[in-house]
C-alpha cells in the first residue's frame, strides 16, 4: 500500500470513529448507555486502526490491533501510558455491555467510555495529520 493511500485510509478510519463517536454521544444523551458503551468502544477502535494504516498493518481480532497498538504506540509512550489501561477498559466494558445479560451499563461508566474516546480520536488525529 502507497503511503498516499495508507494516509488517506487513515483518515477516513479517523472519520468512522469520529461517527461512532457522535453516536454514542446521541446514545448517551438518550440514557441508551449500553448501546452508547459499544459506539464509544468502536470509535477508539477506528481511530487505533487508523494509526496501523499508516504502517499498512491490520489484525482480524480487536485484541490483536490493541496489543499492537498498546506495544509499539503505548509501551513507546508515543501515546500517553495512561491511555493503554482506558482502552483496556474501553474494551471490557463494550463486552459486558453487549454480551452480559447481568451487567448494568451507567451513566459515569459511559461518560469515562466517550471521555477516552475523545482523547484518543483527538491524539490520533494530530499524529496521522504530523505524518
Amino acid at each position: 500500500m502507497s503511503p498516499k493511500i495508507s494516509k488517506e485510509l487513515a483518515k477516513h478510519r479517523i472519520e468512522q470513529a469520529k461517527e461512532d463517536l457522535k453516536a454514542s454521544e446521541t446514545l448517551y444523551d438518550a440514557k441508551l448507555y449500553k448501546a452508547s458503551n459499544n459506539r464509544a468502544y468502536y470509535a477508539i477502535f477506528h481511530a487505533i486502526r487508523g494509526i496501523l494504516a499508516l504502517e499498512s498493518v491490520d489484525f482480524k481480532k480487536h485484541k490483536d490491533v490493541i496489543a499492537y497498538f498498546n506495544k509499539n504506540y503505548i509501551n513507546t509512550e508515543i501515546f500517553p501510558k495512561n491511555l493503554g489501561r482506558k482502552i483496556v477498559n474501553a474494551s471490557k466494558t463494550r463486552e459486558d455491555s453487549d454480551y452480559d445479560d447481568e451487567f448494568e451499563a451507567n451513566a459515569e461508566q459511559t461518560a469515562r467510555q466517550i471521555d477516552t474516546a475523545k482523547q484518543l480520536i483527538e491524539l490520533v488525529e494530530k499524529y496521522i495529520n504530523n505524518k
